[in-house]
């Protein structure tokens, strides 16, 4: 072979492609759901589950969302989400008693064990949540405080009642707001200190105050059980923002998990248009992803809470979605008919500020 023939082939050789490396397997990610869960345990599930109910504190007398009806049941707003607590925990929306509680007792009662939650129109804010050794769990109701006065007074904004005698209830962010609210403008008035609702409504149906303070919500209440009660109104002027939430104690995460998302898949239940009539056939055909996950048909989502899969179905089917709740407590086919305003959805027509994170 001559020296030149030789140095072509070794250049041929030398530019020869390699055939590429093959690519590498793809990467296969792990379901969340196919995780196995060890929840640490619950010692207020395990008790409530021991004892075969739930113990709820509510207001003693609240319209539309706590009272007692002329057989003794309790009934409203506040008494259905304890309804759907024990639905989700122990499968029957009925295993609950209900102990009615003061604005005053009602912390002392929950730190104590009295009670395992606290549903009760109660205001999150900080000193409570931080001080007062509970949790709240998720905002049920979007409330604010303001003022319920004669309709012929012909009043226009609380402003205008400057030097007026206003009864609020001891013990109450009502109180500090009002305080607030009055020395900010340079006003003047006569707070009328009374223990709970009814016996403010009761003074000031008699004149012993001009106008009474609470909670919007709490003051159509009081409103709707009158002696006349299209001879009041609440005035426009709202001087607050009140979250209300359930609240439970500070020491168990997982029953202020189990809380919480019980009220989440209330309102998770409406946003994908679920109900206590529908619920039954959606968790056999439905085929979206959201809502076998909301039912417990995909996933085990009740796992990490040491609830069963289909918690949340539980809770829907024997309670009723968020909106189901509303409308026949406080909304239109109650004697309140307060609108949804706040509390509708976040992607209502009208929207609202209520919303609840993913079930995923």
């Amino acid at each position: 072979m001559s020296s030149s023939l030789a140095f072509a082939l070794v250049l041929a050789a030398c530019g020869k492609t390699e055939p590429p490396p093959p690519p590498p397997p793809p990467k296969v990610e792990t379901p969340v759901m196919a995780q196995t869960y060890h929840p640490k345990p619950s010692p207020t599930l395990a008790t409530v589950r021991k004892r075969g109910w739930l113990a709820c504190g509510v207001n003693s007398g609240l319209a539309g969302f706590a009272f007692a009806d002329d057989r003794g049941v309790w009934r409203g707003f506040d008494v259905d989400i304890c309804h759907a607590i024990a639905a989700a925990t122990l499968g029957d929306a009925k295993a609950v008693r209900f102990f009615p509680v003061d604005a005053t007792e009602r912390f002392t009662a929950l730190r104590a064990g009295k009670i395992d939650v606290l549903s009760r129109n109660t205001s999150w804010t900080l000193a409570r949540d931080a001080g007062e050794g509970i949790d709240f769990t998720a905002i049920t109701y979007f409330d604010g405080e303001g003022f319920l006065a004669p309709k012929s007074l012909t009043l226009t904004s609380a402003d205008e009642l400057n030097g007026a005698r206003i009864c609020v209830q001891g013990g109450t962010a009502s109180e500090t707001n009002l305080a607030d609210y009055f020395r900010a403008r340079g006003l003047k008035y006569t707070p009328v200190v009374v223990a709970n609702e009814a016996e403010a409504r009761r003074l000031y149906q008699s004149d012993g105050c001009d106008a009474f303070t609470a909670d919007v919500s709490a003051l159509a209440s009081s409103r709707s059980v009158m002696n006349t009660p299209n001879a009041h109104v609440i005035l426009p002027t709202v001087i607050s923002k009140e979250p209300l939430s359930p609240a439970v104690r500070q020491d168990d995460p997982i029953w202020t998990d189990i809380v919480r998302w019980t009220v989440y898949s209330l309102i998770l239940a409406e946003e994908l248009g679920v109900n206590s009539k529908t619920a039954p056939e959606q968790v056999k055909t439905s085929p979206d992803p959201r809502v076998r996950r909301l039912l417990g048909v995909d996933g085990d989502f009740g796992a990490p809470m040491g609830l069963k899969a289909d918690f949340g179905y539980q809770a829907i089917v024997q309670v009723g979605a968020y909106d189901e709740i509303f409308d026949r407590n406080v909304g239109a086919n109650s004697a309140l008919k307060l609108e949804r305003g706040h509390n509708a959805l976040w992607n209502a027509p009208q929207p609202g500020l209520l919303y609840a994170p993913p079930l995923r």
